[in-house]
Formats: structure tokens, C-alpha cells, sequence
């Protein structure tokens, strides 16, 4: 697999952000044709180090050699040319734009005059994704009309399309399906063959065992080892990422349910919109934690979107606390009786306003009663965004930095933090640890059964089927739009919840194990 003289070397390299230390002589290499995992928690200097790789920034002391040559990266075009390309987790195409238009920018066929010859930008995409095995996807269609794991495979798919000699994967897992996850890991391996060296950014252990040879982890900007993947355990890569033995990933689920309630904090009944949602109905109780388990399109999203008004229903109804509500806009979920609020899919397109201050974005749901004839009451707007960030371990420094300038990790904490600020008793919380790593993970999970225990509600969903298991008091599995299974207890299990999803029985499951077993 390797060869002596390494596809990536980077030795004692350095970055700073101001006062921030995000790369501390960071030493490590990359064999041709490796598949090499990147691991860390958020700020321990992945992305920082993908950048100057990438040609986004430039490092400040060290060196970057590529096949054995030392480069000067600094810009994008740069990295292209030294054979580097990335996909990246928060993508970068643009949503006006078509997927033909997104696969080539900026290296459309310009044969006459420098006039883009559509028909040939056309025919060139249509060959490369029918290569890739991505011939369901319209090379006309708007990106913007896209989902977000259709969008997060164009990503993939235009890094592809430019032959790179290395390839830097940022996060790619975050927002695919399972069935998407699965032709990740053919093209990994068909890259690899091809000698194509791949960097595999991630925090799911079980993909970065499936995928990877190697893994190197980053912990607080210094370069914490690197290893074969086979060995070292997943205890011991917890160890290394945080630092300490973090013990139980997830927290004890204890019953907080406020049975002598006088009803359901939240409850749908028939509910359908326009898209994937078909006749669903549900019950969310005080003090409870229900989870919402589905493949890709079967209408959770447009569940979660329904129930926060950003989208209409076409049939159905909603109660808040047994009172019939009508949820047009977000607005009306915030008002509605003791607030529904929704921790959403893609935090920096639909949560935050990136080019604001941390404190900023936590005030804006509330910010009309903090302020007093239309003058924001600085002191009082303060204690208040303090307090929920003292809460969810956010620096300080949020008040007067842009979120822009913050990791996935803390970014996703304050999109949480506005909705603690406002005191919302529903909250619906949307993939909410899609591309953090495990230590915020773990933080978002205590915080989600202490709500719970404070008697508010959570509806939660996630890709990631063991947060299902290990985090809710009651499963929901939804297949073509419809609530088919309810699990709870004991039965709450991976297994049963993946039969359900793809639209099967656990006694069909059952038959086919006992088949499979006589022969």
C-alpha cells in the first residue's frame, strides 16, 4: 500500500489565530494510497490543518511536502495543482446555481470565444456521475432544490471529478443516508486501489474503522499519535481525542415523564404536507425524550418543519398542551403558549447568523424583551446570554466573536443555547450532533436528559441509529412518511428500529433469520 516516500508530509507545522494556538508543530505523514483518519474534537486543529492543505489559509511556521517535493500552497488553485482537492463538510456550492454549473465552476469548457459551452458542460457531468454511480442525479436541477445528503454527494462527487493525487474528505458522513454512507465507502476503496491517497475526517468511530488503515488524532492543536487502525481501541481513541477516559458515552436514561400531566406537551394527529409526510400522528409528553429513527425522505423533516412553521400542512392538526395551535411561520411556534423551538438540520444555512456575535445569535429569539422602547438593555441581554453559555461550556469570547470564527462543536451549542435562552419547553432537535465531535457529543446528550428531567419535551431525531437507543425513552420509526412503530424500553434497539425503517416486520425478520440458519 505505502511507498517509502510518502504522498502528504507535514512537519512541525504551526497556525495561529490571534491570541488561539490551533496548530502546535504538528508532525505526521501520509503513505500513497493510504486511507488515513483524521480525528479530534472540534478545535483541536482539523480544520485549520485541511485549510492550509486546501490552499484556504496559509501556516505560519513549519513545512508541507507532496510526494516528497516542499510546496507553497496559499491558495486553492495551488493545492489543485500540487493534485490536492477537498470536499468539505459545510459545502461549497452555490445553491443559484445548477449541479452542472457547481461540478465545473470554476473550469467550464470555454472551446469558443470563452463562451461556456453548455452542451459539453452537460455531457461531462452526466459521464462522470454515471461513473461514480450517480445517475439519479438531475446534472440540470438547482442545487438549491436538492437535499442536504444529495448536495453533500455533488460535493464529493466535484472533488472526484478533478483526478486528485490526494483527496481530503472533511466530515463527509455527516449528512449522508445509510445507502449513500455504503457508496462512500465503494468509491474509498476504488480510490485507494488507483493509489489515490485519502485524508478521512470524521468522529464515527465505526466508519473510520471501516474506511481507514490509519488514523492520526489532533488533541488541542499538537499531533496526539497515529496509529493502524487495528491497533488501537475505541477506548483508547477516546482517551487520546479528549484526553481522560470519558467513561459512559451516553448518560443514564432515567423515566422523567410527567405522567399526571394534563395532557401531551405536543401532540400531531394525521398529520401530511405537499412532500413526504403522510398521516402522522404523535404524542410528546413532559419530562420526555422521544426519538424520531427514519432513512433518508420519509418525511421527518417535513415533521419537524411542520411542527416549527416553516412549513404548511395540508391535513392534520397540532396541540400544545391540549390547545388546537395553527404554526404558519417559526414565529408562531415561538409564541405559541410556552414556545416550541428547533434546533435545525444545517446550522450555519438555517440556524446562525454566521457574520454575528455568539451572543447576538442566543438574544434573537427573545431579544424584544430585552430591550425597553426598542433599546437593547445591554447589562440584562448579558447575564442573560451568560448564563445559558456558562451552561453549554461556550467560551466567553462568544460575546464579542462572529460565530464564524468558532468550531462546529461550539457553533452547534449556541444554535442550542438561543433556545434555552428563550425557555421553550418543546424543543425539536434536528440531527443535533451531525459533525461534532465525541466530547460535544457527550454534552449534548447530558444536556438533553437534564431538559427532559426539568420537565420540558425533546423530539429528536438522528442518522446516528445508538443515539436513538441509548438517548430516548420512546422510538418513533418512520417509513414513506408514516409513523409505522412505536418502540419503547426494552424493545428500543438498533436492529429493531433499522427493520422497521426499511419498511419490513420483525416477524418477516425473524422467518428470513431462521431460513438463513436451516440453510
Amino acid at each position: 500500500m505505502n511507498e517509502v516516500q510518502p504522498a502528504i508530509e507535514v512537519e512541525s507545522l504551526s497556525k495561529r489565530f490571534d491570541a488561539t494556538v490551533a496548530l502546535d508543530d504538528v508532525s505526521f505523514s501520509v503513505g500513497k494510497g493510504e486511507v488515513r483518519a483524521l480525528i479530534g474534537e472540534n478545535g483541536a486543529g482539523k480544520s485549520p490543518l485541511v485549510k492550509i492543505l486546501s490552499g484556504l489559509i496559509r501556516l505560519d511556521s513549519g513545512a508541507v511536502r507532496v510526494f516528497g517535493d516542499s510546496v507553497t500552497i496559499g491558495r486553492p488553485a495551488r493545492a489543485h495543482r500540487f493534485g490536492i482537492h477537498t470536499a468539505f463538510q459545510e459545502m461549497t456550492l452555490v445553491d443559484d446555481l445548477t449541479v452542472t454549473q457547481n461540478m465545473l465552476l470554476p473550469y467550464e469548457p470555454t472551446p469558443i470565444l470563452g463562451q461556456i459551452d453548455g452542451r459539453k458542460s452537460r455531457q461531462l457531468v452526466a459521464r462522470h456521475f454515471a461513473e461514480l454511480n450517480l445517475g439519479n442525479i438531475d446534472p440540470g436541477a438547482l442545487v438549491s432544490e436538492l437535499d442536504i445528503s444529495t448536495r453533500q454527494k455533488i460535493e464529493i462527487a466535484k472533488a472526484v471529478s478533478r483526478r486528485p493525487r490526494v483527496l481530503l474528505l472533511d466530515e463527509p458522513t455527516s449528512t449522508l443516508s445509510v445507502s449513500d454512507v455504503d457508496w462512500l465507502g465503494a468509491l474509498i476503496e476504488k480510490l485507494s486501489a488507483d493509489n489515490i491517497t485519502i485524508v478521512f475526517i470524521s468522529h464515527r468511530m465505526a466508519e473510520v474503522r471501516r474506511f481507514c488503515d490509519s488514523l492520526t488524532v489532533l488533541r488541542n492543536g499538537q499531533h496526539a499519535g497515529s496509529f493502524a487502525v487495528g491497533d488501537v481501541s475505541d477506548a483508547d481513541v477516546v482517551r487520546l481525542v479528549i484526553g481522560r477516559s470519558l467513561g459512559a458515552i451516553y448518560p443514564e436514561k432515567e423515566n422523567y415523564r410527567q405522567e399526571d400531566a394534563a395532557g401531551p406537551a405536543l401532540a400531531g394527529k394525521s398529520l401530511s404536507t405537499s412532500g413526504q409526510l403522510r398521516d402522522a400522528s404523535f404524542q410528546l409528553w413532559p419530562g420526555e425524550v422521544l426519538g424520531v429513527g427514519a432513512l433518508q425522505g420519509m418525511g421527518q423533516l417535513e415533521l419537524f418543519e411542520s411542527l416549527f412553521g416553516v412549513s404548511g400542512l395540508r391535513d392534520g392538526s397540532v396541540e400544545l398542551n391540549g390547545q388546537a395551535v395553527t404554526l404558519a411561520t417559526p414565529a408562531d411556534a415561538v409564541r405559541a403558549g410556552i414556545g416550541i423551538s428547533m434546533v435545525p438540520e444545517d446550522r450555519k444555512s438555517e440556524g446562525l447568523f454566521l457574520t454575528l456575535t455568539g451572543a447576538a445569535n442566543v438574544s434573537i429569539p427573545v431579544i424584544e424583551k430585552l430591550a425597553t422602547f426598542g433599546w437593547i438593555r445591554r447589562k440584562v441581554e448579558t447575564a442573560a446570554v451568560d448564563e445559558v453559555l456558562d451552561r453549554l461550556n461556550v467560551h466567553p469570547r462568544a460575546h464579542y466573536k462572529s460565530v464564524s470564527s468558532f468550531s462546529g462543536g461550539n457553533q452547534q451549542k449556541i444554535a442550542i443555547a438561543k433556545w434555552l435562552l428563550a425557555h421553550s419547553k418543546v424543543l425539536l432537535m434536528f440531527d443535533p450532533t451531525r459533525g461534532v465531535d465525541i466530547g460535544t457529543k457527550h454534552e449534548i446528550y447530558l444536556l438533553i436528559r437534564e431538559l427532559a428531567k426539568e420537565g420540558n419535551a425533546v423530539l429528536f431525531y438522528s442518522t446516528e441509529i445508538p443515539e436513538l437507543v441509548n438517548v430516548c425513552d420512546r422510538v418513533l420509526v418512520m417509513y414513506r412518511g408514516r409513523v409505522v412503530k412505536e418502540l419503547l424500553g426494552d424493545d428500543i434497539s438498533e436492529e429493531k428500529i433499522m427493520i422497521h425503517a426499511l419498511g419490513g416486520t420483525e416477524t418477516a425478520a425473524q422467518h428470513s433469520g431462521s431460513e438463513e440458519s436451516r440453510a
